[in-house]
This record gives C-alpha cells, sequence and structure tokens, in this order.
C-alpha cells in the first residue's frame, strides 16, 4: 500500500464511519478498486488504526459533551453524566464478548471477496429503511403500528440492545452508526440521543483493539523480525497519512451526521446502500 492509497482510504473512513454506509465495507470495496491486497490480519489492524482517529475526531466535536462526562465517572459523582458512562460500558458487554472470543474468525471476513460485503449493505439500507417507517416523534403516530407514543431517554436495557447491534456490526458491510443508530429508533428512544450515544460508544472497543493490537501495526515484533518473517505491516508514513486524513474528514462527517439525524433523514442513505450492495453482490458473482 502507498501514501496514496492509504489517503485515499483514510478519506473513505472518515466520511463512512459516521455515515450509516459502513466504513468497513467501503474500505473493502475501495481495496478492490484500487487493487490493494492485505491478509485479513493485515486489513483489520490498519482499520483498527483508522478507527482510531475517527473515535478521536468524535471525542473532538462532542468535547463539551465528552469532557463531563469523565469527570462525573472518575469522580464516581453519581449523577446523570456518571450512569451515562455506565451505559455506555454496558453497550461494550456483547462486542467486548465477539472480540474475545471470534476475533480470529471476524479476521477471516476482511480482504475477501465483496459478496459478503454487498449483502451485509443490504441488510444495513433495510435497517435504515425499517428505522424510517418505524421512527416516532413526540405525540407522533407510527406508521406502521398506527400507536401513537412519545420517544424515551436511552436506559440500561436500551443499552444493551443497542449494543449487541454494535457487535454484529463487525462484518464488514453492515454498518455500525446505521445499525445502532436504527436499532436505538425503533426501539423508541430519541433520535438526538441515539446519535451521540451510538459515536461516544464506540471509543472503548476501538481504543481497546488499538492497545492491543500496537505491535503489529507498527511491525515492532522482534521475534517475527529475528526469524525472517515477512514484513509485519504496511509502514509508518501510509498508516499517519490514513491516520490524519480519517481524522480531518470525520470532523467533519460526524458534525454533519448528528445534523441528519435530528432531521430524520436516514433513509436516503438506504437507498444507497442497496445500490452499492447490489453492485458488490454482482460483483462477487462475476455478473459484470
Amino acid at each position: 500500500m502507498d501514501t496514496l492509497d492509504a489517503l485515499i482510504l483514510g478519506i473513505v473512513q472518515g466520511l463512512a464511519e459516521y455515515l450509516p454506509i459502513s466504513s468497513s465495507g467501503h474500505l473493502e470495496i475501495f481495496r478492490e478498486i484500487l487493487g490493494i491486497d492485505l491478509s485479513g490480519a493485515d486489513s483489520l489492524q490498519f482499520d483498527v488504526m483508522l478507527h482510531v482517529a475517527t473515535v478521536l475526531s468524535t471525542i473532538v466535536v462532542l468535547w463539551h459533551e465528552f469532557v463531563p462526562l469523565c469527570k462525573s465517572f472518575f469522580t464516581f459523582k453519581r449523577d446523570d453524566n456518571f450512569y451515562y458512562v455506565c451505559k455506555l460500558l454496558v453497550s461494550c458487554i456483547p462486542v467486548g464478548i465477539v472480540g474475545l472470543c471470534f476475533k480470529e474468525t471476524i479476521e477471516t471476513f476482511f480482504g475477501q471477496e465483496l459478496t459478503l460485503v454487498g449483502t451485509c449493505l443490504c441488510v444495513t439500507a433495510a435497517l435504515l429503511a425499517f428505522s424510517y417507517f418505524f421512527r416516532t416523534r413526540p405525540l407522533e403516530t407510527n406508521k406502521l403500528t398506527g400507536r401513537t407514543y412519545r420517544p424515551r431517554d436511552i436506559s440500561f436495557v436500551d443499552a444493551f440492545v443497542i449494543g449487541c447491534a454494535q457487535a454484529v456490526a463487525v462484518l464488514p458491510g453492515l454498518s455500525r452508526s446505521g445499525t445502532t443508530i436504527a436499532t436505538g429508533i425503533i426501539i423508541g428512544d430519541k433520535r438526538e440521543q441515539v446519535a451521540q450515544f451510538s459515536f461516544f460508544m464506540v471509543v472503548i472497543p476501538i481504543l481497546g483493539e488499538a492497545i492491543l493490537d500496537v505491535k503489529k501495526i507498527f511491525g515492532i515484533e522482534a521475534a517475527d523480525a529475528a526469524a525472517g518473517a515477512p514484513e509485519a505491516f504496511i509502514g509508518i508514513v501510509p498508516i499517519v497519512v490514513g491516520f490524519l486524513a480519517s481524522f480531518i474528514v470525520g470532523c467533519l462527517a460526524c458534525k454533519w451526521m448528528l445534523s441528519l439525524v435530528k432531521k430524520g433523514k436516514l433513509v436516503w442513505f438506504a437507498l444507497y446502500c442497496l445500490l452499492v450492495g447490489l453492485i458488490c453482490i454482482a460483483k462477487g458473482y462475476n455478473l459484470f
């Protein structure tokens, strides 16, 4: 992978992490377009670095909300911010279990053909479309059920359910933000709260994954080098370029996505995901 490839992938990650179109799926698509051939483990490790960049962009954009959460939690102040962080921790339980127990299996899904990506994009489209028709607003009648009710604040149970959605969304093509936001809207939570919660809940698992993989990412495993093993990863310069691109674009995309969720315009991304998903499936079966 050269520096230009890393720049393109960083831009793609910065946009797709916040827009409900699957960053991991689009990274796979652009690797196919650019002809980048990485192993499943190397592909996942590079993705982790790009995700760290977008996590940092989340913290920057939501800094005024992030700092009070940290102060309350680490000083054990039993206020709403403290319990909000507790809900974030609860939401991390499912993805933590998946990461610890099925990491090697997950790695095999990365760097493969586009059929899986296309299928998962179609699932993302279905979730976004369903959340649009199932969406709730204060004292508004639901289009599918005919019931009238008011969206609620995120509870601990809701946090766990949204966390389960995040755990499933580790598959490339299944949008993490799209899946978690759609799940929160479907179960009746407030849209503006769901978007912010979705962006915050990825901070802990991504940073944790980055810490665990830091040696592999920077290729400093002395044992492999001594044994004459192939270079562990891509190189420092492409990583830095991709990281910076992902961070800068992510700051812009995060603000945009928060606005879009409040306006309830996610259904247009469902059409996009469906179209791209069908193209990927056709490509995977060599139909063109």
